[in-house]
């Protein structure tokens, strides 16, 4: 099976500044992956250079069987989706409706298709009744929300998102996640920049965390979440639900809500059982 997306030895610098050393790692389809690591890491050059808007100084990339240095970006747009980490520099349309189907448009599907893509993509964020709305006349949570729909929309390979949850109360990082299952199960490979370990702990299945522009680790992330004394080094929290099954002695250390809940629900069923 061909690599969404495989990066081998890639090297970038800031005139003399580092900013990415010999990082390698590859996704595969339908595989979700944090991309974490304190500020300054790399994380954001990263993204940059798998979207096409940078080439790398040394290495490769490759999304499936192309090589990003062959393609320009909108080129590379028909395999990969992204969203930036601020969502007003992506929004330009008179209406939202007119922003998401501008990628799809772009890559010229034809108008029913562009219809379905661009429905499908609204509704995966709950974005309906917004769609006749001018982007700016949103909340910045709803924009955000928008600029993921244009990202969702192209149904690429491959999504790379810049802090998706970033701004959102719950029940908007809950449509968030629904949406990424939602296209990784339909085999898409998600690349997520994000702090927000809580959402990551939920949605995501893997980490490759980057500090001072080496690939530091690339694990399971439910392991490394339950592991605060490797966190801290690495510029990284401990979700709540991960330090709370940590303070409650819960088996497994789980770091998802529901694993937690069930977990606890264990302990407290054994604790209540009558003595033989």
């Amino acid at each position: 099976m061909t690599d969404a997306l495989r990066l081998e030895r890639v090297s970038f610098a800031y005139g003399d500044v580092t900013a990415l050393a010999e990082v390698s790692f590859a996704l595969g389809p339908g595989e979700r992956a944090a991309l974490l690591g304190r500020n300054g890491a790399g994380k954001s050059t990263l993204v940059r250079l798998v979207t096409g808007l940078r080439r790398p100084a040394a290495g490769s990339i490759w999304v499936e069987d192309w090589d990003t240095r062959d393609r320009p970006p909108e080129q590379l747009a028909r395999r990969v989706g992204s969203m930036f980490q601020y969502a007003d520099q992506q929004l330009f349309a008179r209406t939202v409706r007119d922003d998401v189907s501008f990628g799809p448009r772009a890559l010229g599907f034809a108008a029913p298709e562009v219809q379905q893509r661009v429905g499908r993509a609204l509704a995966a964020l709950g974005l309906e009744a917004h769609a006749a709305h001018h982007p700016y006349d949103l909340p910045p949570a709803f924009r955000k929300l928008a600029a993921l729909a244009g990202a969702l929309a192209l149904e690429p390979r491959l999504l790379v998102l810049d802090e998706p949850t970033a701004g959102l109360d719950r029940a908007l990082r809950a449509r968030v996640a629904s949406a990424l299952l939602e296209r990784a199960a339909a085999g898409a490979a998600l690349l997520v920049v994000t702090h927000d370990l809580a959402f990551a702990a939920e949605t995501l299945e893997r980490a490759l965390v980057l500090d001072r522009g080496r690939l530091a680790c690339d694990e399971p992330l439910a392991g490394l979440l339950a592991a605060p004394p490797r966190l801290e080094p690495l510029g990284l929290a401990p979700p709540a639900v991960a330090a709370l099954s940590r303070a409650l002695g819960l088996p497994g250390a789980p770091v998802r809500e529901a694993d937690a809940a069930r977990a606890l629900a264990r302990v407290a069923a054994g604790r209540r059982a009558p003595l033989d």
